[in-house]
């Protein structure tokens, strides 16, 4: 006849060979469950103690409580065990190597427009010329009446404007339709002392956007003014920009044109620097390249600016940077500036 004795001797062989196969956790559970939990097979047994005899009872009790003890503590190693074992293998499966190379992080790229303006800069810089801040939202009078565009002038239109709304009776407010207005601020600033200033900056026109124009651009203006400054001062000014921007050789052209805050007024080609004169597709087979707009500072901008023009005369000139790098690089479509594709920026990082 079986004893309960003997049914804890079993159960204990039983309990540890099936503790010695348990793999995971997920299965040390169903172990615990299985012989030690609230419904577990110990526990039944356990129930079973009031049946005995009153003197078999203690030798029972110590027997049960024993193997409690005994099963709990080899649980509690196994489970130990076995979360080392799942610790180590997801530090393994997540292990870095460190001597692979690294991955190099992605970094930014300074915009081609901007290379270009720093470009300018520095050969300006190299003439003595410092870099004017000027504000891109301005006053009519500093964008147009101070530069000699009286109210009903013509050469308003080519500017079409964004204005600012602004209450009844204010100034008249507007984004600027280029950097020219900075010359009435530095000269202001200067007069009646000798300036040569560089003025770049973002301009804006209400334009229809195509692949030659766009409504927000940028220009660099450069303005020099002095005592018995000259139109060849000017040339030579240019000659060392187009040589120093597009290299050693470069010729400047300076054609007949009209500005309404210079006088006399050009417009400044160079020899196109991909057949050197020649001839080809970019330059249209006239071997020059148009660049920008310049001449002599007019008399009246002199005098809004604080200088007397029977004393002082001065030049000054604008580009558009984007044009320059189109000409350079052979850009074809100025959208491409503002487009936000990372495969333009990039080209030229």
């Amino acid at each position: 006849m079986t004893t309960l004795l003997d049914e804890l001797t079993a159960l204990e062989q039983e309990a540890f060979d099936a503790l010695n196969t348990v793999t995971d956790l997920t299965a040390l559970t169903e172990w615990k469950s299985r012989f030690i939990g609230k419904q577990g097979r110990l526990t039944r047994l356990s129930r079973s103690l009031g049946t005995l005899p009153v003197a078999e009872r203690p030798l029972a009790g110590q027997r049960v409580n024993s193997l409690r003890e005994q099963l709990e503590a080899a649980f509690a190693a196994t489970k130990e065990r076995l979360e080392a074992q799942a610790i180590a293998a997801e530090l393994a499966a997540e292990r870095i190597d460190i001597t692979m190379p690294g991955r190099r992080p992605a970094v930014g790229y300074v915009h081609l427009t901007n290379q270009i303006l720093r470009q300018v800069q520095q050969i300006f810089a190299e003439m003595g010329f410092q870099v004017w801040e000027s504000p891109e939202v301005e006053y009519d009078a500093f964008n147009f009446s101070l530069l000699n565009f009286p109210d009903d002038h013509p050469a308003r239109d080519m500017q079409d404007t964004f204005y600012v709304e602004m209450p009844a009776g204010a100034p008249s407010v507007l984004l600027r339709t280029h950097t020219s207005p900075g010359q009435i601020h530095a000269m202001r600033k200067n007069a009646p002392n000798p300036l040569r200033v560089l003025i770049p900056g973002k301009v804006y026109r209400n334009e229809q956007v195509t692949v030659r124009s766009e409504m927000m651009f940028h220009q660099f203006e450069f303005l020099a003014v002095g005592r018995r400054v000259t139109m060849a001062d000017l040339k030579g000014t240019l000659s060392f920009f187009a040589e120093r921007m597009f290299g050693p050789g470069t010729q400047v052209r300076l054609r007949p044109s009209y500005f309404p805050f210079t006088e006399p007024s050009a417009e400044m080609d160079v020899t196109c620097f991909l057949c050197g004169g020649k001839g080809c597709r970019i330059c249209k087979y006239a071997g020059w390249l148009e660049i920008g707009g310049c001449g002599m500072v007019h008399p009246n901008v002199l005098r809004n600016g604080g200088y007397d023009p029977a004393e002082f005369s001065g030049f000054a000139g604008g580009f558009g940077p984007e044009r320059v790098a189109m000409l350079k690089y052979g850009i074809d479509d100025i959208r491409w500036f503002y487009s936000g594709d990372q495969r333009f920026v990039e080209q030229f990082g």
